[in-house]
Formats: structure tokens, sequence, C-alpha cells
């Protein structure tokens, strides 16, 4: 172990979720997610994925014609064991009827167990939008069912609606998501039906249930094909939205019913059928 390591606080007003892609795609090592944020840490210096940000975060702003505040702060730390001090600093979390823990964390007698360790992939049931798609997953979700996670991210979701006894198809646009998802799932001892690098308009299959939870901006885009992938009587789960940009996606939503909405914090969940 050498004597330092570099650490990199990232704070972004929103798009996270699009940040974690981002920092999935091009840092070489875990990172931490915080509530407003990210924490890199390496032996090596960070200077250049402080530069990649600011670049991406100039990117962004002009493909969504909207300002995005980015602060990152670079610092040189004495070398300890930050490793454990961080897994202790991970707490398990139930929601519903789930038990969402690290490994190194013994798994609940009584809630269905998910053991998922915060790694490069978005989703550990910590954030809201993860939090209250596993509610719907939890309540919606029925055995021998089938269910697409779109933009599966870590698996979590796909892997709580295959402990519930769905049939489950995964993608994602990020193959270290894809990746990520099919070591958790055998983590879980569970197997994904299919899974695959790209999007949902890959496969012409319908579904009971539709689960995105990925960013406003992108359920407006894929709107078409989230629905086309949807049985007439399916269910269509929608997360990872912002409460300012409900109405947005909505609109994009008229042929569909609103079941059930599911807030938490600043964030929405959605719970649609069509008309």
């Amino acid at each position: 172990m050498q004597e330092y390591y570099y650490e990199l606080v990232v704070k972004v007003s929103s798009h996270l979720p699009l940040f974690s892609d981002f920092l999935s795609d091009t840092v070489p090592v875990g990172f931490e997610e915080t509530d407003d944020g990210f924490i890199i840490r390496s032996e090596d210096s960070l200077e250049t994925i402080e530069w990649g940000l600011i670049q991406y975060q100039e990117a962004l702003q002009k493909a969504l014609n909207e300002t995005i505040e980015l602060e990152c702060t670079h610092t040189k730390q004495k070398n300890s064991d930050w490793v454990a001090e961080y897994q202790n600093s991970i707490q398990p979390l139930a929601i519903d009827r789930f038990y969402i823990h690290p490994t190194w964390n013994e798994p609940s007698d009584s809630l269905i167990n998910i053991a998922i360790d915060p790694a490069l992939a978005f989703g550990t049931g910590h954030h809201p939008t993860t939090a209250s798609s596993l509610r719907a997953i939890s309540e919606y979700t029925k055995s021998g069912s089938t269910l697409i996670d779109v933009g599966c991210g870590s698996g979590i979701l796909s892997i709580a609606a295959m402990k519930l006894g769905a049939i489950v198809d995964a993608c994602d646009t990020d193959v270290v998501s894809v990746d990520n998802s099919i070591v958790n799932a055998e983590l879980n001892d569970v197997k994904f039906h299919n899974i695959w690098e790209g999007s949902c308009s890959i496969t012409d299959k319908k579904y009971d249930m539709v689960v995105a939870n990925i960013v406003a901006d992108v359920l407006t885009f894929i709107a078409k094909e989230l629905k086309s992938a949807l049985k007439d009587t399916g269910i269509l789960v929608l997360s990872g939205i912002l409460d300012k940009y409900e109405t947005k996606v909505l609109s994009f939503y008229k042929d569909c019913e609103l079941i059930e909405r599911i807030p938490q914090d600043e964030w929405v969940t959605l719970i649609l059928k069509l008309k």
C-alpha cells in the first residue's frame, strides 16, 4: 500500500444517473455514490477524470439545453484502510419484502435477501429511485409473470423480480452494467431468462411488466419502445424521475392510465397501464 492516495469528491446539481454511467465507462476503479454526487479514490492522480467530468458536463448541458452545476475537489490523502471504513458506512436496507445488504453483512431471517455490493453500476437500493422501484416490484410482480428491466444497471430490480418468481429479461446500453447484473444474479442464485447490451427494441416480445429506472429525458425518448414491449394488460413502471419533470414524462404516455405514483424525496416512480 502506498503512503498516499488521491480522492476526487464530485458534486452535481442534476442527472446523477447520467454522470454515474459516464464514470462507469471511464473510471478503472469503483466509486462511492453520495446523495449529490460521487467520491472516487485511487493511488493514481485523478486529474484526467476531473477533466473528463468537466468536458462531459459541458456536452450534457448543450445536449439538454440546461445548466448543470459541477463541483470537483481533488485532494491527496494519507493512506489508511478507507476500504474498510467505506464498507462500514454501507448499511443494509429493508424495503417492503426485500432486505438489501452487501455481502459482508449477515442476511435477514425474515425478508427476501438481495446481496448487492456497491460497484460500478448504479443501483444498490439506497437511492430513492431504486427504493421506490423495489416497492413497485414488491406490489405488482406475480410469480410466473414476464418482466423486462430496461436499463438494468446493477440488476437489483431484476433480481428482486426473479426472487418473486418472475421470468426476467433485461438490457442496458452499458456493457459494464450487463456484466455486473449477471454477476449479481449469480451471487443471489437467480438467472436471467435473457440479458443483452442494447435497447428493448431488440426484442419483439410482450411482457406482463416493463420496468425502466433511468432518467426523465430518456423515458420520453424511448416511450414508444417501452409501450410496445408491454402486453395490453401489462404494468409499466417508470422511475428515475425528478418530480418537477413528472408532467413532462406523462405527456409522452397519454395513451396510458396512471395507476399509482410513489414519491420519495424529490423523486417519483409512476405505475401505468395501457388504456
